[in-house]
């Protein structure tokens, strides 16, 4: 049986395939399309996952979309009542939209993938409406964290901004059904109170939340008792009221109110505009706050459960730095978190609703001791013949290396001399995280590296840390967790005997001064806290990247490196050979390693475009 599920129309359009149990394929639009966050019908991405299953539209069983539109519309409209006056300017400019786009979804979605049949014209829009199935937001999400763990019973705790009511729910999964217990509605969202302080801060609301919390360590958590009195009233089971008359989302075009700038004596930061020692301790005051949250809703989760296991999703899920701390607790043995907790991920929980939940299949992936995701490299693959084809094309000077250990030892050596890799291998993965498939890669030993990687590559803020790719195995010899964390989702502490104490010179600076200090024999994925953002690396799914590491290893006796995505500033996570082809050339990286093929910048033509493009990427 093939599922097709989809989101799409808000953002990070996503489509995912399932057969039976078995998660086919699932991709963001953003990637074929190269618009970051890319909210419209997800043609090119359910189109990839067709052809992966070899399969047409019209061999399809069901198609799922993971919200519900008129209940989100009732939300809306009940909003603006409650509000009315105020609000005139946001509704005006969302209705329209509603009107003709979102209402009637339904016919949206018909229509186009009416478009991508092979049927007669007069059978099409039957066949798909007869397909056509809707499941609730947080459902999707609950559906996308359970069904594929390696659990067969668990919590789940979902978080977000905000789906058509619900804005965290937690629930319990037993073998194929998901039984909702508890849910917080809008406008009351630690989703939206963390997208608000974000526009506060100057960063962009849905995609700037992460800057936020890696922001966070350089800061003090000065304004967590006001946060707590004045704009959240948290309770001992983490259920919590936000104080609306200091936020403006529910009728404005703000996330924040004027009242939200006379409380702390400002206007939000302008973007682009030089951060302050304010913003980095409003940042560290809302993640305490978040993460107080976080863990008591843990607590409530395992206390109305009884379970022992917990599975996250929703936007808040992708908080790797709460998901640690909740870790530490030691409220649950067991936490697993979808790699693809975002909208994204709704593809896939839709598609899995619809099989064990309506169709009432059995479950029974678990079974397998490990989780159903096949690492997340879900998406597409490109081949040797593929690649040459392309990189002749454009005259781009390479070695073909089809002997992997010959490979390896060169990729090795060139990380070793503290160059920059850009690493294209194999299936690209489903979700916000580069995990060894479309990766920019390198050194974790180096002084330099962190500095040059953000500035030199990526065309980013400097403060951002970069996360460590460990060998699973040698783990909890450079880390304080023993919990795997192949997705990137978990932030722990480096372990002790590898950190370097700060001089006391060195301990009176604040802020951003701390950035350029060596705090561990890792410095370059050693945030200014001494925490990591780590991927446990494992043979099994992704055994190329595995051995890269491990030949690493052999050369230099560390085994871990910096791992971030293959993208710059602005723009998605690379997919095909022309996007990393032009990611590697139009940046300052040295090595591109993409499949077979191995290209050293030193022995390419100049490239046209690079000085343009890096403008605009400045500007972003």
């Amino acid at each position: 049986m093939y599922i097709l599920g989809i989101s799409a129309f808000f953002h990070d359009s996503a489509a995912c395939l399932i057969k039976d149990e078995e998660i086919i394929a699932a991709a963001q639009e953003e990637r074929f399309t190269r618009k970051k966050h890319d909210e419209s019908f997800p043609k090119n991405a359910i189109l990839y996952v067709l052809s992966e299953a070899g399969i047409t539209l019209d061999d399809v069983d069901h198609i799922g979309f993971f919200e519900k539109p008129f209940i989100k519309f009732e939300r809306l409209i009940e909003t603006y009542l409650s509000e009315a006056p105020r609000g005139l300017k946001s509704f005006v400019t969302a209705i329209p939209i509603w009107l003709k786009h979102k209402l009637f979804l339904k016919d949206t979605m018909v229509k186009e993938l009416a478009a991508l049949s092979n049927q007669a014209s007069g059978d099409r829009r039957k066949a798909i409406e007869a397909k056509l199935l809707f499941a609730e937001h947080h459902q999707s999400h609950a559906a996308s964290c359970f069904y594929p763990s390696p659990f067969r019973e668990s919590a789940i705790l979902t978080m977000d901004g905000v789906g058509e009511w619900a804005t965290t729910s937690i629930a319990h999964g037993v073998d194929n059904k998901i039984t909702f217990l508890k849910e917080i509605n809008f406008p009351h969202s630690l989703g939206l109170l963390y997208s608000a302080l974000t526009y506060f801060t100057g960063f962009k609301v849905n995609s700037g939340e992460y800057k936020v919390m890696g922001l966070a360590p350089y800061g003090e958590p000065l304004y967590v008792d006001l946060i707590k009195k004045n704009l959240i009233d948290i309770k001992d089971d983490g259920s919590f009221k936000l104080n609306m008359d200091y936020f403006n989302y529910t009728v404005g075009l703000t996330m924040t109110s004027k009242k939200f700038d006379r409380f702390f004596g400002r206007t939000p930061r302008k973007s682009e505009s030089q951060l302050t020692q304010f913003e980095m301790d409003l940042a560290r005051s809302l993640q305490d706050v978040t993460e107080e949250v976080m863990i008591k809703l843990a607590r409530t989760a395992q206390k109305i459960t009884g379970s022992k296991n917990l599975v996250l999703a929703g936007g808040v899920a992708l908080n790797c730095v709460g998901n640690g701390k909740i870790l530490r607790e030691k409220i649950f043995e067991n936490i697993w978190i979808q790699p693809a907790a975002g909208d994204a991920g709704g593809a896939l929980g839709v598609a899995q609703t619809i099989y064990y939940q309506h169709l009432n299949n059995p479950r029974k992936c678990f079974e397998s001791g490990g989780d159903n995701m096949k690492g997340s490299y879900l998406g597409k693959k490109f081949s040797n013949v593929e690649v040459k084809k392309y990189l002749d094309s454009v005259g781009a000077k390479y070695h073909q290396v089809p002997n992997e250990n010959e490979f390896l030892n060169l990729v090795s050596e060139s990380l070793k001399e503290e160059k920059v890799v850009g690493w294209h291998q194999g299936r690209m993965e489903f979700g916000p995280r580069s995990l060894g498939a479309r990766s920019i890669l390198g050194d974790g030993r180096s002084s330099k590296m962190q500095s040059i990687m953000n500035l030199k590559i990526k065309y980013r803020e400097s403060f951002r840390p970069f996360a460590p790719a460990v060998l699973c195995e040698r783990l909890e010899d450079y880390f304080e967790i023993t919990c795997d964390s192949p997705y990137m989702l978990l932030v722990a502490n480096v372990k002790k005997e590898l950190t370097k104490k700060m001089t006391k010179d060195q301990e009176k600076l604040f802020g951003i001064e701390k950035l350029n200090i060596e705090r561990s024999t890792i410095p370059a994925v050693t945030h200014v806290d001494y925490s990591a953002r780590i991927q446990t690396i494992h043979q099994k799914t992704n055994p190329k990247f595995y051995n890269l590491v491990k030949k690493f290893e052999e050369k230099t006796g560390c085994a871990v490196v910096i791992n971030t995505s293959f993208n710059v500033r602005g723009e998605p996570i690379v997919c095909s050979p022309e996007d990393s082809y032009k990611c590697f050339m139009r940046t300052e990286m040295d090595v591109l390693a993409i499949e077979d093929f191995i290209l050293y910048k030193d022995e390419q033509a100049n490239f046209s475009d690079k000085e343009d493009w890096q403008k605009i990427y400045e500007l972003d």
